[in-house]
């Protein structure tokens, strides 16, 4: 088996030429991720690329007998068949670079990532891109517009550095691996002015994210933080007092921000008793119905964009003894069903969506091990970060497009990576 230390000299230099190109575009993809899909994507399929030839010339091919590999393949497997009998040629190219996306992931996991101080410098990029997005949040807030010159969404929601309003979601998925590592250093330090700065920048955050109005983004957030308090013992009585002033800050809306208050609180609340009734409602019965009448192969790639305008009924609940569902043409249309587990299922069928969850169940089971969140927080909130990011009773973007795609199969390889480095670091008593 050729290795780097033993490998002719030239060879050993293009595998160090390969490992430092996928490193900067490793770095570089948070950033690439923030503003334009077209650049994202071709860092992370230029990643699993170079992992390739990495491995060709290594001949290292171990991680393919990680447990997730093979489901992560059937998965792919089914999602170009049930392409393929759709007779769509779109469909069908995108199944074919679905396998680009697990790629990342095994890259990152077994390759770019696995050096702390890769790992460490990676928690750094989210950091800076985190601290920048909320300044620019403020400065929106405070001036009503971004350095791009964009104002506010209409519906109040703060943009950020976007011009769209996707700076929930973004600085959600910064938070976890770049914000709260430095947090909870902060917090465990002796020194009282750094607790307290600790403290500070936690509640600027979350002051943030509410500030910014988008609803799922903000639940989402306070999942992670409670799940936190589970894992870590001394967040618990500061996650009692953010609770508290998360109250305190929903209390003032009306008075501070009146447009975020109707948006973030009378909307939500409006959806959730009428959730059926809603636009996310209608898009889950659409998607149900598709999954019902193509339990076992799926509408392929992109199926429920392509079959959404079509009137759909199933009599399949009348089974269970409740009402047969039925949709109009034309209603409950989007470019996905936005919920990771029911585009899934709407592209592969449920056979394809208990791989993927076979998938999601051995990335978090790896992840899991050798935690230790006092020697080694950003592995902590990783776990944290892939536990809320693949949370099945959400609102989501599309899984298979980026960013989002970018932030999951990058954050499942990062977590992995460093669960793999911990193995044999000893953990202290205070777990």
């Amino acid at each position: 088996m050729l290795r780097t230390a033993t490998a002719p000299r030239h060879i050993s230099i293009l595998l160090k030429a390969l490992t430092l190109s996928a490193t900067i575009c490793t770095l570089l993809l948070p950033l690439f991720m923030f503003f334009s899909r077209a650049l994202s994507d071709i860092a992370a399929s230029v990643i699993g690329a170079l992992f390739l030839v990495y491995c060709s010339l290594t001949q290292q091919w171990q991680w393919l007998h990680k447990p997730w590999v093979l489901p992560a393949a059937l998965f792919c497997a089914l999602c170009l068949f049930a392409s393929y009998i759709q007779h769509n040629t779109a469909a069908i190219l995108q199944a074919i670079c679905l396998p680009r996306l697990f790629l990342l992931t095994a890259a990152v996991q077994n390759w770019v990532l696995t050096r702390n101080s890769k790992r460490l410098l990676l928690g750094g990029v989210f950091f800076a891109l985190a601290l920048w997005l909320m300044g620019q949040c403020w400065q929106q807030y405070f001036t009503g517009y971004n350095l791009l010159g964009a104002p506010r969404w209409p519906d109040g929601s703060l943009t950020g550095p976007f011009i769209k309003p996707r700076a929930g979601f973004t600085l959600l998925m910064l938070f976890f691996p770049g914000i709260m590592p430095v947090v909870l250093c902060a917090l465990r330090n002796k020194a009282l002015s750094l607790r307290f700065a600790g403290g500070l920048l936690l509640l600027l955050s979350v002051l943030t994210m509410l500030l910014i109005g988008q609803r799922m983004s903000t639940v989402l957030m306070l999942f992670g933080l409670f799940l936190t308090a589970l894992f870590i013992k001394q967040f618990r009585v500061p996650f009692l007092a953010l609770i508290g002033f998360i109250v305190a800050v929903v209390a003032s809306l009306p008075f501070v921000s009146p447009p975020v208050y109707a948006k973030l609180v009378v909307k939500f609340t409006n959806q959730l008793q009428h959730f059926s009734s809603s636009d996310y409602g209608t898009l889950f019965k659409k998607a149900g119905i598709m999954v019902l009448n193509h339990p076992i192969i799926g509408e392929g790639m992109d199926g429920f964009r392509n079959f959404c305008s079509l009137s759909l009924h199933s009599s399949a609940p009348t089974l269970l003894g409740l009402p047969a569902l039925s949709s109009s043409a034309g209603i409950g249309c989007n470019l996905h069903p936005h919920n990771y587990y029911l585009q899934v299922a709407t592209t592969a069928g449920l056979p394809g969506l208990a791989l993927f969850c076979l998938v999601v169940f051995l990335w978090l089971q790896a992840g899991a091990k050798h935690l230790a969140p006092t020697q080694h927080p950003q592995h902590t909130m990783l776990f944290v970060m892939c536990c809320t990011v693949l949370w099945p009773v959400t609102s989501t973007s599309s899984l298979f497009t980026f960013p989002t795609a970018g932030w999951v199969f990058l954050f499942a390889g990062w977590l992995m990576a460093a669960s793999t480095a911990n193995a044999q670091a000893p953990k202290t008593a205070e777990e």
